[in-house]
């Protein structure tokens, strides 16, 4: 093997090291969320992947072990809905075989929307899934039920978030999409339903991810005006992140009775810390989520590479990586940036994963 199979670190053009991966696992999903899978896109007649475009649990288990020997630490398998992928305890199983070069084990995490979570949990856990995030827009069941478009209610996902906690996964964290005129009347409602509770809630500025969503910039809230709300509430001081790289800012309330995140890709970019790569459902390797064209490593794996090529290549992808979409929007909010030029069509966060 060569020596980029063997496996060094590698880092981006702007010194970023590849330090996790996610690893869409299909492209469907049970909901039609308004910021993610619009029903007037994603309607009846939406015609998803064919089961043999999906990358298999062997393909995506093969490329997650010649990341790991490439710096990742850490693996999250998403969507669409990764719950809904036949098997999918059957992938965490195998991927939680993997190890660090040095025999550390990777952080294996799920993120869903949690309609499936009370009856997978346990047999997630057992496969040796560490944690999972789950996406939850509202308490309340009328704002929940007009995101998520299909009538699904709010009790099943805490239902969910409770069976996950009792098997064992965690730390557990629920992510709130803000967006305003929507649901930004319940941010301080969340933080104190899930304050003093096991689950971090996280509320991420609502993001133009894919062209399908019809974003506006007046339609995000500030993570500094969600901050602001609830410190005026729920007292609040600020802490240092788990690691470099990390997207969230954290915040922890002052009394001690836990903490909050906020996801600021919008209004405080983190570009300059970005550690992550993405293989969308097909095997297409994505080294920004506003990207508009991925690298297809699935069909290198079908025409017979060997691990020496394969991973010479997602070393190569990395090595020459020079994303930072966030930052050049933010040179220009008066409308979202666009790479690689004018009116590019980004992928969608449903075939890309989140």
């Amino acid at each position: 093997m060569s020596s980029s199979a063997i496996g060094s670190p590698v880092a981006d053009t702007l010194g970023r090291p590849l330090h996790d991966i996610r690893f869409s696992v299909t492209d469907r999903c049970n909901f039609r969320c308004v910021y993610c899978m619009p029903k007037e896109v994603f309607g009846a007649d939406y015609a998803f992947m064919p089961r043999d475009e999906l990358l298999s649990f062997e393909e995506i288990t093969r490329l997650a072990r010649i990341a790991v020997l490439h710096g990742v630490e850490k693996i999250r398998l998403t969507g669409g809905e990764p719950l809904l992928r036949k098997g999918l305890p059957e992938l965490v199983g195998m991927l939680s075989k993997l190890t660090t070069p040095a025999g550390a084990p990777l952080d294996l995490a799920v993120t869903t929307n949690g309609s499936a979570l009370a009856h997978l949990a346990p047999a997630l856990k057992e496969a040796g899934l560490k944690r999972v995030t789950v996406s939850l827009d509202s308490l309340d069941d009328a704002t929940f039920q007009a995101m998520n478009d299909v009538k699904f209610p709010v009790k099943k996902i805490l239902d969910g978030l409770d069976a996950a906690h009792a098997a064992g996964l965690g730390p557990i964290k629920i992510n709130m999409v803000v967006k305003k005129g929507h649901n930004d009347q319940d941010i301080v409602a969340m933080a104190r339903h899930f304050k003093d509770t096991p689950f971090i809630l996280r509320f991420i500025e609502y993001m133009d991810v894919g062209t399908t969503n019809g974003w506006q910039l007046g339609e995000v809230v500030p993570s500094a005006e969600v901050v602001a709300r609830i410190n005026a509430e729920l007292p609040l001081e600020e802490i240092a992140p788990n690691y470099s790289g990390e997207t969230s800012q954290r915040w922890r309330y002052r009394d001690g009775s836990g903490e909050i995140g906020v996801i600021s890709s919008v209004t405080q970019s983190f570009c300059h810390t970005c550690s992550r790569a993405r293989i969308s459902v097909d095997g297409k390797l994505y080294t920004c989520l506003f990207a508009s064209s991925g690298h297809d490593l699935r069909a290198l794996m079908r025409d017979g590479c060997t691990d020496d090529e394969l991973s010479d290549a997602m070393a190569s992808l990395w090595r020459n990586r020079t994303d930072r979409y966030s930052e050049l929007r933010s040179l220009n909010t008066a409308r979202p940036a666009t790479t690689p030029g004018p009116g590019a069509k980004k992928i969608e966060m449903s075939y890309i994963g989140g």
